[in-house]
């Protein structure tokens, strides 16, 4: 496809990133403005705190505190002098965490119909609509049957702000990074739960965005997952009139950065019709096998070193195989795949792979770490890792295939693939971590294989230091 008309591709080419690019940039990170992680409305609200007891199978208060929390929550907190600092399930970019998540369900067990908003600092449920307004998300995914039959439904939505604070225009693809590790996660949680789950891009974004009484100039729905079956048939749906919830302003200003909001209305779908050309073949749901998640989960991090110690080939092989599994979407086959630097892995010779066909191709080898520390911007994280993974992505293909709609879907594709991978790679004792890089470069290192694709994301995974 020719992608000079495209809004999506021209958007991705000004935020990529070059040593000229990064080394020109005068941006600076105004500390006394940074915004807070939180979203808090400024009228109070009803508000029904999840329980604290053990949750069973049942689709329940509790079952949805743990698909939450395990997803978007705080897991645990650091005492430094003067404060704490909160740790979040998922990584998420510069640790500003923009993401939220909002929930449209039947009554459950414990939570009444309604839509809500989860309150992450106080792990409850913030009503915004009570009753059952589920008919509204099936009429915005033109009937799709995965969301009329879940009894609820989890709406992931960014604030351009709290990331573009530090990030600028690049913050729209942090927003599908960031919501596919925490997707990623909640995904692993409901399967070992045995909860039906599934990711679905296209919908009606004026619609969703309505329903949840957000702005999509500052705040805006990305994705919608469906959780469980056999839920009790939408009707109708009600009316749905504008709230214009007051928020507390998250910092002193904010800045707008055009850019965003110009690649997210490009890649918005206007109707059901636009809905159901996007939509193609879904791919079968997929069990993540991911060990012991929960705990995975709460004792998940990001690295901040690595030590230069390699790590065993079946654990590679083992993330790999995993994340290549898709999960149930309604944008078709994976749109992204693996390339991987090796710098040590025991049994597996340094250098330059693919991952197809479900093994590790040799592109070339050789010792690629310093090329390694410089693709990830000059730092020493890739240097130090004994792999580097890195997503990419034919956006030609993909956004010929689905529309402007299928930037999202590259991305949120490759960061739902790297939330598996730092999933497993906790699971089985090491470490990762997601880092950026200088984009067109990184095609490059990888060519001729890797010719006229597009890098959507890296992770870095390896021993801690001794």
């Amino acid at each position: 496809m020719d992608l000079t008309s495209s809004v999506a591709w021209r958007y991705h080419q000004a935020t990529n990133h070059s040593v000229q690019s990064v080394r020109a940039s005068t941006h600076y990170l105004d500390w006394t403005n940074q915004p807070r992680p939180y979203k808090r409305y400024a009228a109070p609200l009803p508000s029904l705190a999840l329980p604290s007891e053990p949750a069973s199978n049942t689709f329940d208060a509790a079952l949805l505190r743990d698909l939450l929390q395990l997803s978007a929550g705080i897991t645990r907190y650091l005492a430094f002098p003067g404060g704490r600092m909160a740790f979040r399930a998922a990584a998420c970019t510069g640790a500003l965490y923009h993401i939220d998540l909002y929930v449209v369900c039947a009554g459950l067990p414990g939570v009444p119909a309604g839509v809500y908003h989860f309150d992450v600092e106080r792990v409850a449920l913030t009503r915004l609509r009570e009753g059952d307004f589920r008919a509204v998300l099936v009429d915005a995914t033109a009937g799709d049957e995965r969301v009329r039959d879940a009894p609820a439904t989890i709406v992931a939505t960014s604030t351009w702000w709290r990331n573009s604070w530090k990030y600028q225009s690049r913050t729209y693809r942090h927003a599908f990074w960031d919501s596919g590790t925490i997707l990623a996660n909640l995904l692993a949680v409901a399967e070992a739960r045995g909860l039906p789950a599934a990711v679905r891009l296209g919908f009606v974004d004026a619609a969703v965005n309505a329903l949840i009484d957000v702005d999509p100039a500052r705040e805006a729905a990305l994705e919608l997952v469906p959780l469980g079956a056999g839920g009790p048939s939408p009707e109708a749906p009600p009316p749905v009139p504008r709230l214009d919830l007051p928020i507390q302003a998250y910092s002193f200003h904010e800045v707008d950065y055009p850019l965003i909001r110009e690649v997210h209305q490009a890649t918005s779908l206007a109707g059901p019709d636009e809905v159901r050309a996007f939509r193609q073949g879904s791919a079968p749901a997929q069990p993540a096998v991911v060990p012991a998640v929960e705990a995975v989960i709460r004792r998940r991090g990001s690295a901040r070193r690595f030590g230069r110690t390699s790590i065993p080939r079946a654990t590679l092989e083992a993330m790999l195989a995993n994340a290549a599994v898709p999960p149930d979407s309604d944008w078709g086959a994976p749109v992204s795949r693996p390339y991987v630097i090796v710098n040590a892995v025991d049994g597996l010779d340094s250098g330059a792979y693919v991952y197809e066909g479900g093994a590790l191709q040799p592109l070339r080898l050789g010792d690629y770490r310093v090329i390694a520390g410089h693709l990830d911007l000059d730092q020493e994280l890739a240097k130090d890792a004994a792999v580097n993974i890195y997503m990419l992505a034919d956006l030609g293909a993909v956004i010929g295939r689905l529309g402007e709609r299928g930037y999202r879907a590259a991305q949120l594709d490759a960061s739902l693939t790297a939330g598996k991978l730092y999933l497993w790679a906790y699971g089985s004792g090491i470490a990762a971590t997601g880092l950026t890089f200088y984009d067109d470069e990184v095609t490059d290192f990888f060519s001729p294989h890797a010719e006229g694709t597009s890098v959507m994301f890296l992770l870095a995974a390896g021993n801690k230091p001794a």
